[in-house]
């Protein structure tokens, strides 16, 4: 089983100190993580070191409080599938479905991975052709729309035309798991939890 480590919004050193202790030790756990993706404002060069050591391999983008030499956007192919990584920022409502729906379309996307909410969702695209993950914030902290306050990051399995994505929470000091399997039949994506 092909195991990806989503995460973003850490916002460490201006935001945040550090990422809560109990999730750093899960990620660490995993490491050597097959994929790490990131969906930007990192803001700090230590974190973005850290970052950098979880995987086997880094997708990153810029985010809207990142100055570092980051992209805008990435795009790869998994498995049979072609993802996209954007931060999400430069339109409003943050997390809007239809935006972001047309990046992944202008990016030529199946599955579109954003940050900038500071919320996680998994959400089916405008034309059912897109698949949206947002982690949420890694540290819980407040976004410039708000957020959950929930530290927040997630996993993906993958197994043939279908994801198992794992959306883990920290609530009350303990990570709370809840599963989401996505379907891909016929060119559409359809959730089932």
């Amino acid at each position: 089983m092909k195991r990806v480590l989503l995460i973003g919004d850490t916002h460490i050193p201006d935001r945040a100190d550090n990422v809560p202790e109990v999730i750093e030790d899960f990620i660490q756990r995993g490491r050597s993580w097959e994929i790490v993706i990131f969906t930007g404002d990192v803001t700090g060069e230590e974190t973005l070191s850290w970052i950098r050591g979880l995987g086997q391999k880094l997708y990153i983008v810029r985010g809207n409080m990142d100055y570092l030499p980051l992209p805008k956007t990435q795009v790869f192919e998994y498995e049979g599938f072609k993802i996209g990584v954007h931060h999400g920022d430069g339109f409003y409502p943050r997390g809007d479905k239809v935006k972001l729906s047309m990046i992944a379309q202008k990016l030529g996307v199946n599955i579109l991975v954003s940050g900038h909410t500071h919320l996680d969702f998994i959400k089916v695209g405008s034309t059912s052709r897109e698949l949206l993950l947002n982690p949420g914030s890694l540290t819980g902290v407040w976004g410039g729309g708000g957020g959950s306050f929930t530290p927040s990051f997630m996993v993906l399995e993958f197994m043939n035309n279908a994801l198992t994505v794992k959306t883990y929470r920290l609530l009350d000091s303990t990570l709370q798991e809840k599963i989401t399997i996505a379907k891909f039949i016929e060119g559409k994506w359809f959730l089932e939890q």
